[in-house]
Formats: C-alpha cells, structure tokens, sequence
C-alpha cells in the first residue's frame, strides 16, 4: 500500500466514512491514477479537469459524481489543494421514479423463491424495507421477537434505527432458523459461515426469481424497499414514519414515493372533469 492511499484511508476513517464509500472513493483514484500513469501527486489541475471531463462523458452522472466526490476529497482533505475545479458544483442527473412491483407481483415473487433463506432475506427485504447492505449484516440479536422489532446497526450515514418485525415475517425467520439453523452470529451468514451473506448473491437469486415469476420489470434488491415504502404510502401510513423507517436523512427523498403511489393517483381527479361538470346543464 502506498503512503498517499494510507494518508488518504486514514483521513477517511478520521471522518467516518462508511467503509462501502472508502472503498468506492479509492477505486476512483486508482482509476484516475492509471488513466495517466502517474501519482496522483504528480497530477495537476488541468489533469483533474481533463478526466472529470472524460467520466462524464463516459459514465452515467451518478457514475461522474462518486468520481468527482473522490478526487475532491482526495486534494482538498488529503493533499490540501484549494484548485477551482474542485468547487465545480456536481452535474445535474436524471431524476427517474422508482421501480415499485404491484401487491400481485410480489405475491408472485416470493412464490417463485423456493430456497428458505433467500426466502426469508428478501421477505425481510419487503417487510421492513431494509437496504441490500443492512439486510446481509443482521445479526441474530438484531430481532427482538418480545418488542417486535428489528435493530439495523449503523445503516446509511452509519445511523442506527428500529423498524417493526411483522408477525408474518417472524414466522418466516423462525421457519428458517428451524431449517437452516444458522448459528448465533450473522442471521444470514455466507461462506464461510464466519462471513455475512454476498449481496451479489441475493441480487442473483432476486434476478432468477424475477424471471421464474414473469416479471418483465428490471428488478433489485432494492425494487422491494421501493415497493415496502410505496404500498406502506397507498396503505395511509404517514410520510414522516415512512421516512424514519427508510432511514431518509430528507423527507424530500421520501416524498419521491408519493409520486408512484398508484392509489393517491387514481384518488385524484383531474381538473377536467371539474370543468365537465361545471358545463352541465342545470334541472330546471
């Protein structure tokens, strides 16, 4: 490892980021790194513009932005630069509405699944609308059967937050921990079992589930949280409890679910039906 990628992890860890961002922020650099085939201390701003200008028009915005908050931190915090270019503000990305499955769809979906764990992973997926990222790291102390609760330890933001256990998904757990047994550590553990649970391995069983259950929608993990915070909104939950569920620092985020809420769409009437009856004649 090389001093600057220690001095740089170091300044990280001092801030607290998730190891998730740690890693994705150093792949970044290494890939800026290697586009020159030089340190990056070697590099000089018009460097810095030259590739911001290449991943952008290479990669997806959100693609550009991971790339843009890495070297940003990597010469403001780590190497303590103050060019223009690292103040650019981010590019604008497409807002595109979340991917939501009706009620029958998932019915469908959960038919489809066979294996009992991944049965009971992606139930607790839909049922307490957890990330890919929180649902492989439960812990079996994490479900509290006497409170009904599950416990996500140090979710997004490294937050920690309790989310109600439904009864239906506590019989699915318990049906699980009957079956495959899986120990006192991880509740969904990998292999080795010491190993929480790949969320390429979930992801690939969500895809072949999709497929066996006719679902033509390009489903993820996480198509079931956008679909536990969309049908809780259709259900009359309140958006301010949807938000703490989802673990939403913004209940601007959260309100995107209102705008695929198929009930509140179909509950509003379109001004031209006001204007319609408004044009009828009157009984005399």
């Amino acid at each position: 490892m090389t001093p600057l990628r220690q001095r740089m992890l170091d300044d990280m860890q001092l801030r607290n980021f998730a190891e998730s961002t740690q890693k994705q922020y150093i792949y970044a650099v290494e890939r800026f790194a290697k586009h020159f085939w030089k340190s990056p201390t070697d590099l000089t701003e018009e460097h810095v513009r030259a590739y911001l200008l290449y991943v952008t028009r290479q990669n997806s915005m959100n693609s550009a932005k991971n790339v843009i908050a890495a070297l940003r931190f990597l010469y403001t915090n780590t190497l303590d630069k103050d060019w223009k270019i690292l103040h650019s503000p981010f590019p604008k990305t497409e807002k595109k509405l979340p991917l939501v499955l009706s009620l029958s769809e998932v019915a469908r979906f959960f038919d489809a699944l066979t294996n009992i764990k991944y049965r009971a992973i992606l139930m607790t997926v839909y049922g307490a609308g957890l990330r890919s990222s929180e649902v492989v790291r439960l812990k079996v102390s994490d479900i509290d059967s006497e409170r009904m609760q599950i416990r996500v330890r140090q979710g997004k933001g490294r937050k920690d937050r309790n989310i109600m256990l439904s009864p239906t998904l506590l019989t699915c757990l318990r049906e699980y921990w009957r079956i495959a047994r899986p120990g006192n550590d991880w509740l969904f553990p990998g292999e080795p079992s010491s190993k929480a649970i790949s969320t390429r391995a979930v992801w690939l069983k969500v895809k072949k589930a999709a497929k066996e259950a006719g679902i033509s929608k390009s489903m993820s993990i996480h198509t079931l949280r956008h679909s536990f915070a969309t049908h809780l909104l259709e259900s009359g939950a309140d958006i301010r409890l949807v938000q703490v569920l989802l673990g939403h620092r913004s209940l601007q985020t959260t309100a995107l679910y209102t705008h695929v809420s198929q009930t509140r769409i179909n509950a509003t009437q379109s001004p031209l039906e006001l204007l319609v009856k408004a044009r009828l004649p009157k009984a005399a």
